[in-house]
């Protein structure tokens, strides 16, 4: 809580001063003179507002790639960009637990809200490790391709209602962009529906609605948040069940240490590989031009280390 108040008061007294560029840029882009500009939180949001957008819009990304975004908190600096946005779009108050805080704290009368995962029924929590915590429920709707087309209709609905004079390009793009989506949910399919095994190992709980969309079981070490570690009793009850399922890989995800993954390979001799929740691109996937596209079919082809193998 100390780490949010400091710069909430930094940006209390910039607030005033922003105040005014703000109602600026509000009238230009409403004047048709600026592109709207789109903030967005972290990488899935970003990546999905940039191919609904396309050129019609500016989007930026406030949660830097590389950075685990579950425990994040914005600076001044962060909320002052909210508050000169158009468009501010999050993914779930069980993701992004601080935007409540920060839209309390600014003003909103020029701002359009989207959270992207409005309308989708979350699944509880995998883990009792979070009792009754701000995650609580899984927000890690996005990893799967179907949701993802929801989140996608969501952000298209909100930016043809803030820029209708651009409502048909961003109709188009969301419906291309959809289109790579139901490839990939029928790529996911066709490959699962051969798997001889149906259940996976992951370090951080972040793929339950994958595991759900295709009939498959997540069996997490810690809980929803990465760094969360989990007692020696549980390692010991997931090296028994491993070796009772003969399963041999453990996931874990690149933003994070694999250090719980690595010992509890060592233990049952089995090996650690990255599937990844998408939660931002590591340094190497950005210098291969690597989206979300790419990232998931990466994360099908380890998947079958663990389902056909």
């Amino acid at each position: 809580m100390k780490k949010f108040l400091f710069p909430f008061m930094i940006f209390l007294l910039l607030l005033g001063g922003c105040s005014n560029a703000v109602q600026s840029n509000s009238q230009k882009t409403s004047e048709g003179t600026k592109k709207l500009k789109v903030i967005t939180t972290f990488y899935p949001m970003y990546y999905f507002a940039q191919k609904v957008a396309g050129n019609a819009a500016n989007v930026d990304l406030l949660i830097p790639n590389g950075v685990e975004p579950h425990d994040w908190e914005p600076t001044a600096k962060d909320m002052a960009k909210i508050q000169d946005a158009d468009v501010f779009i999050y993914n779930s108050r069980y993701m992004e637990t601080w935007v409540d805080k920060v839209l309390k704290s600014i003003d909103p009368s020029n701002l359009k809200v989207v959270e992207a995962s409005k309308g989708i029924k979350l699944l509880d929590a995998t883990s009792g490790e979070e009792g009754n915590s701000p995650i609580s429920k899984d927000p890690h709707v996005w990893l799967s391709p179907v949701l993802a087309e929801k989140e996608v209709d969501n952000i298209a609905q909100a930016l043809e209602q803030k820029d209708s004079k651009n409502k048909d390009t961003y109709e188009k793009n969301a419906e291309a962009f959809k289109t790579q989506l139901v490839d990939l949910d029928h790529l996911y399919k066709e490959t699962i529906d051969k798997a001889k095994k149906k259940d996976f190992v992951t370090q951080h709980a972040a793929f339950g609605y994958l595991a759900k969309q295709y009939g498959i079981t997540q069996i997490p070490i810690a809980g929803l948040s990465p760094d969360v570690e989990p007692s020696l009793s549980k390692l010991a009850e997931l090296a028994d069940l491993m070796k009772k399922k003969n399963i041999k890989t453990i996931y874990f995800e690149g933003l994070a240490s694999p250090k719980v993954a690595q010992t509890l390979a060592n233990e049952i001799g089995a090996k650690t590989e990255v599937l990844n929740p998408l939660e931002g691109l590591t340094k190497d996937e950005q210098e291969k031009g690597l989206g979300y596209i790419e990232v998931m079919k990466q994360n099908l082809e380890a998947l079958k280390h663990s389902l056909l193998e």
